[in-house]
Formats: structure tokens, C-alpha cells, sequence
């Protein structure tokens, strides 16, 4: 078991590292919301201006295959700047183009470049609330992570809801200018509050009263793509979380499309979908706490033990089955709750904390490649056999090829733990 950090006998990093947690969740929040979920009121509301679901998507499927260089771009932009030169004014821009969809009415081209802005300029705010965590967190890793994270089941439980309300009683541009209007204060909250680094306050990771072993090399140490892919364990990152990245799309994309075909009355399926997104607040920290005390790949192993129960359920799945839509929930809710608290433990766990997002720029790069190809691979099965029974079954032995590289990885310490343990 892993010892607890030293921040309680530190005042002046809990403060400092309060704001960071704080903004972390918020950012989590609307990165989750505003990536694709706001499409549920999109597409609707569009629909009944007679628009086809490819002209109110396609921004946004544009932006998906956008994002992967942009990641490498973003990565690259964060260690020459720090996180926060680069997350508030790409997060001022996300509020301005919210702000704009409100305004662009029926104006085709308005809108496209609006939710285009929105899905590419919302990516630093989740790569950089994982920065954060891993710039000033060790021994905290996971906990800060599990605190952070759990804004994406939070908008899970609420934010459509809140912008359907809102969007019937207020109008769709009244509310979509609130939201823009939100995104900008948290642009503004993030710039006034939150820095980049323990080091830039005179404070140590985790506030820790001694200079330790990983503060002596400087934070955001370059990396070449050659050296990072020529890392022993980088491969069987990539493919274990790139692995458990494509199943976790393939799982919510085609969540209802599976229901469906079985027979479950929609009422039934919905009802469990929201309890696994209520779930996943507290499964968030409880991964978080798995990470900090019986270690990253232990926790990891766990992980993937969630991604087997909902894939079972739902390969088994028929009609109105409550005991196997409450297996896949509860498996929804690790997946979705574990699953962005533990992609970057393991990348930090690989590399330390000072090379974190100089490996992560391209590690992520790679896995966003891997994710992209999930509904293609979701969509092709089920026209070719009219089913996702075959699907199901693959993506069930890629959670296992996951878990061997996991343990392979597990066979070296934490590298930044250990040391300091």
C-alpha cells in the first residue's frame, strides 16, 4: 500500500491547491457536456426546422478527426507555455462560439463554424484539468483525479436536462447564451486562480516540505515521439487504455441502438442509464482512492472488471431484463466514473510526473486515432450482421488483451511513487 501524502501538514498548498481542484470539476463539467452530449439537444431542436441529422452532426464529426493532430498541438503548446496560457483563452473562444450557435439561428454556415469551434477548442480543458492533477499531485494522484473527473458523470446526471428546461421554457438562444456566458466566467476563474504548477507558488507536489526526488527535473521535460514510443511499457499503454478508450465509445454510442433491438421499453433503459450516471460520481473518487492506496494498475485491473460487466449485460441482454440492466449500469458506471480518473495515473505512472505531457502528447495523439475508428467499427457489425452481438464479443477480448498489457506494465513500480514511498 501506498503512504499519504504529507499536504495536511501544508496550509498553504491546500489552499493553493484548492482552486485547481475546484476549476478541475468545472472544466471536466463543460468539456463533457459541450464535446458531443449537447447534440441530444441539438439534434432534436434542428430536426424540427428540417434539418437531416448529418447536416446538424457533421461539425462535429468533422472536428473528432480534427482533434487528433490537435492533440499533438495542444500537448506541444501546454510544455512550451504551461497549462494555463493555453487553457483560458482556448476556453474564452469555446464560450464566444456558444455564445454564437445561440445567434446563428438557421444560417448553415454559422453554424457549422460555431459547433466546429466548440468540439476543437473544448479539448484543452480536459487534457489540461489532467495536467493539472499530474503537475501537482504524486502521492494525491488518484484522489485529485477521482475529484476532478467526477464533473463528467455530475453532467451526465444534469446538464442535458438542464438544457432541455431550459431550451423549452427560455428559447434556444437565451439558453445557449447562458451557457456561453458560464464558459466565459470559468475562462476568467481559471486565469485568476489557478497556475500551472506548485513550483510557480514556491510549493511542492502534494505539499510536500522538502524538495523531493521528481522535483529536482523540471516539469514538462521534452520528448521526442522516438523517445517516448521507445519506452519499454509505451506500447502496452497505447494499446491497454486505447483499447479501453474504443470500448468505452462503442458502449454509449450504441447504448440505446442495442436496448432497442431487445425489446426494453425505453422508460426501463433510460431509468438505468441515469442511475449509472448518478453512480459515477462516487465511483470517480472511489477509483481515485483504489489508485492512491493499492496502486495505478491494481486499480486499473478493477477497471476493466467493469468494462467485462457491461459488456456481458449487454451481449446477454433481452427483453426488460432489470437483473442484467442493473449489471450493465453498474458496469457503466465504473466504466464511465473510472475510466478519465485513470487514463492519466497510468500515463504518469509510465513516465513521472515531470516528462507526464511530454509522453502524453503523443500517447494521446495514438489513442485518439485508436478511438476514432469505434463507431465505424460499432456501425459496420451491426449493417453487416444486423446485430452487435459480434462486436460485443470482440471488444470483450480487448479488455482482455488490456488487462495482460496492464499487468506486463505492473511489473515495473510507479515512477514516481516508489522513490518517494
Amino acid at each position: 500500500m501506498i503512504k499519504r501524502p504529507v499536504m495536511d501538514k501544508n496550509p498553504a498548498f491546500r489552499k493553493k491547491s484548492f482552486p485547481v481542484l475546484f476549476f478541475g470539476i468545472l472544466m471536466m463539467y463543460f468539456f463533457s457536456g459541450l464535446q458531443t452530449d449537447h447534440l441530444n439537444v441539438l439534434t432534436p431542436y434542428y430536426t424540427k426546422l428540417g434539418w437531416s441529422a448529418t447536416a446538424i452532426t457533421n461539425p462535429v464529426t468533422f472536428a473528432c478527426f480534427v482533434v487528433i493532430p490537435a492533440t499533438l498541438l495542444v500537448g506541444t503548446l501546454f510544455l512550451r507555455y504551461g497549462v494555463i496560457k493555453v487553457v483560458v483563452p482556448s476556453t474564452f473562444i469555446v464560450g464566444i462560439s456558444v455564445m454564437a450557435l445561440a445567434f446563428s439561428g438557421e444560417n448553415q454556415l454559422a453554424y457549422d463554424v460555431s459547433l466546429f469551434s466548440v468540439r476543437l477548442f473544448i479539448l484543452p480543458l480536459q487534457m489540461g484539468g489532467f495536467m493539472l492533477c499530474t503537475n501537482w499531485f504524486i502521492k494525491a494522484r488518484g484522489r485529485a483525479l477521482g475529484l476532478v473527473t467526477l464533473g463528467s458523470p455530475l453532467c451526465t446526471a444534469s446538464f442535458i436536462f438542464f438544457l432541455t428546461k431550459g431550451v423549452s421554457s427560455l428559447g434556444f438562444g437565451k439558453t445557449y447564451c447562458l451557457v456561453g456566458s458560464s464558459v466565459l466566467l470559468l475562462a476568467l476563474g481559471i486565469g485568476l486562480f489557478v497556475k500551472s504548477s506548485p513550483e510557480e507558488l514556491g510549493l511542492n507536489p502534494d505539499g510536500a516540505l522538502d524538495c523531493q526526488i521528481t522535483c529536482a527535473v523540471a516539469v514538462n521535460s521534452k520528448m521526442s515521439c522516438k523517445e517516448v514510443l521507445g519506452h519499454k511499457e509505451a506500447w502496452f499503454l497505447i494499446v491497454s487504455y486505447g483499447f479501453l478508450q474504443f470500448c468505452i465509445s462503442g458502449i454509449m454510442s450504441f447504448y440505446v441502438v442495442r436496448l432497442n433491438m431487445t425489446g426494453t421499453a425505453p422508460s426501463l433503459y433510460f431509468f438505468w442509464l441515469s442511475i449509472a450516471a448518478i453512480l459515477g460520481i462516487p465511483v470517480s473518487i472511489l477509483f481515485g482512492f483504489l489508485d492512491d492506496t493499492f496502486g495505478t494498475i491494481i486499480a486499473s485491473l478493477v477497471l476493466c472488471c467493469t468494462f467485462f460487466l457491461s459488456l456481458t449485460g449487454l451481449l446477454l441482454m433481452g427483453p426488460n431484463n432489470k437483473l442484467l440492466l442493473i449489471a450493465t449500469a453498474i458496469g457503466i458506471a465504473g466504466v464511465t466514473g473510472g475510466t478519465p480518473t485513470l487514463h492519466p495515473s497510468i500515463t504518469s505512472y509510465v513516465y513521472g510526473r515531470a516528462r507526464y505531457q511530454a509522453a502524453n502528447r503523443w500517447i494521446m495523439t495514438i489513442q485518439a486515432g485508436i478511438m476514432a475508428f469505434a463507431i465505424f467499427f460499432m456501425a459496420s457489425i451491426l449493417d453487416a450482421t444486423g446485430s452487435l452481438v459480434f462486436a460485443y464479443k470482440i471488444m470483450i477480448g480487448l479488455v482482455l488483451i488490456a488487462m495482460i498489457c496492464l499487468i506486463i506494465i505492473g511489473r515495473k513500480p510507479d515512477y514516481d511513487r516508489s522513490p518517494l514511498s
